[in-house]
């Protein structure tokens, strides 16, 4: 089929890239003419495993295309997809006002009978309103239908869960449009739940709600395992051992971030207090999450009498790994209180540090990997746990250390194999290794 994806994203160029992967024509229509540059010489904007590679592909063998005209964008397409951000308001709402400017765009160009296909994470209803504002602005006598397609991909793994997903869900309100959707899908051979618009859309918001809730409660779990001495990570295996839970989301550690949890988590509370309901475990999840960042600081604050002057190395910048996104990242939050307690923060990331420094403090410095990082340093700190950071010898942090003092966010390193190292190892829920000679330091 001939497909448009409006919004090339994360989301979006993620969408398009692999439905001409398997098979259809795909147009992606971005406002940003040098992006859409960009993107024609087979670059993408956003740091994604295997993206670039798929995307120079499909370019080659003319199945996907580039451009910011609206008009060619749609001309001839069977289905359209709306990829446009959903950013999160004061209120902790999503902001619709992308998603209005499509359904405008698309009544203004669409020249023949569409199926308009709502990829954007939306608050329940929304399908239903964007129908509306199509129909309400249509220059030409078309007819169109709408469904709602969620995506759950994880950045990092996105293409991988493209093809190899547990499920894709297909909610529309006439059988005609859902079977389009389900065949445009056909190819990746996964399964096909369908359902109604309004039920597809709150499948999203829940399924993210439940994941967040998972990551909170371990956290909480995580935190009592200090106080009575128990070690968190046999505990989640313990847990994770009954089919009932499943061990999946139970990794303690400096909580959740990026565009989906906090953004979907707020605004599915706001979606319940609009119809008058009051989620207080979502509520109590998100104010964990906040909590947990705060943990680690604290660890850090009671360790030493002060912050001024020393030297901390931040390994890992990004809010997890395999991604350069820093929304809602841990560094955003521990660096700046790094910075306003008079510390020297000097911050490596593998891939998110160009997107890291235009947001973080102006006073944090970059090193141009984790052994000059550590230089001299008086204290480390592990916010993202890539696998460089985890494949990184022990025996570094002595060597290169000030003193080998490290806080370890994300529990990278096993307990047994740290006590063999003279390092002082402060981690999440599991008790801290403090060997003879690192006890002496101060």
């Amino acid at each position: 089929m001939k497909i448009t994806v409006v919004g090339t994203g994360y989301v979006g160029l993620v969408t398009g890239t692999c439905l001409s992967e398997i098979g259809h024509t795909v147009t992606c229509i971005d406002i940003d003419q040098s992006k859409v540059n960009k993107m024609r010489a087979g670059i993408s904007p956003i740091y994604e495993p295997g993206l670039d590679e798929l995307m120079k592909r499909n370019i080659e063998e003319n199945r996907l295309f580039f451009t910011t005209d609206y008009k060619e964008g749609f001309a001839g397409s069977d289905v359209i997809y709306i990829a446009v951000g959903t950013p999160e308001k004061e209120d902790g709402s999503a902001n619709l006002s992308f998603i209005e400017q499509v359904a405008k765009d698309i009544a203004t160009h669409i020249e023949r009978d569409v199926v308009v296909v709502t990829k954007s994470t939306v608050p329940v209803g929304t399908n239903d309103w964007v129908k509306g504002v199509i129909q309400n602005n249509l220059v030409n006598k078309v007819d169109v239908d709408i469904v709602s397609n969620p995506e759950f991909l994880r950045e990092g793994a996105a293409i991988y869960d493209t093809f190899h997903g547990d499920r894709i869900v297909v909610g529309a309100d006439n059988e005609y449009a859902a079977n389009i959707i389900e065949e445009i899908n056909k190819p990746f051979g996964l399964p096909v739940f369908k359902t109604d618009i309004r039920s597809a859309e709150m499948i999203k918001y829940a399924a993210n709600a439940f994941l967040a809730t998972k990551i909170s409660f371990i956290n909480e779990i995580s935190n009592i395992c200090e106080k009575v001495g128990a070690n968190v990570e046999d505990v989640a295996n313990g847990m994770g051992q009954d089919s009932r839970i499943g061990s999946r989301f139970l990794n303690a550690g400096i909580g959740y971030g990026g565009s989906c949890f906090p953004k979907d988590t707020k605004a599915l509370v706001q979606i319940a207090g609009n119809v008058e309901y009051d989620f207080e475990l979502l509520k109590g999840v998100i104010r964990v999450n906040q909590k947990q960042q705060e943990m680690l600081l604290n660890k850090l604050d009671e360790r030493f009498e002060g912050l001024a002057g020393k030297k901390v190395a931040i390994l890992g910048l990004a809010f997890k790994p395999n991604t350069d996104d820093m929304r809602e990242a841990a560094s955003i939050v521990i660096t700046k209180h790094l910075v306003n307690n008079g510390a020297n923060v000097v911050a490596y990331d593998p891939v998110a540090m160009e997107n890291a420094k235009k947001i973080l403090d102006s006073q944090v410095n970059y090193a141009s990997n984790a052994i000059d990082a550590l230089k001299d340093a008086d204290v480390a700190l592990i916010l993202t746990e890539w696998d460089e950071f985890k494949e990184l010898d022990l025996q570094s942090f002595e060597d290169n250390m000030k003193q080998p003092v490290l806080f370890d966010g994300r529990n990278c390193y096993d307990i047994k194999t740290v006590e063999n190292y003279n390092l002082e190892y402060h981690s999440m829920g599991r008790p801290s290794v403090q060997n003879i000679k690192s006890l002496n330091i101060k």
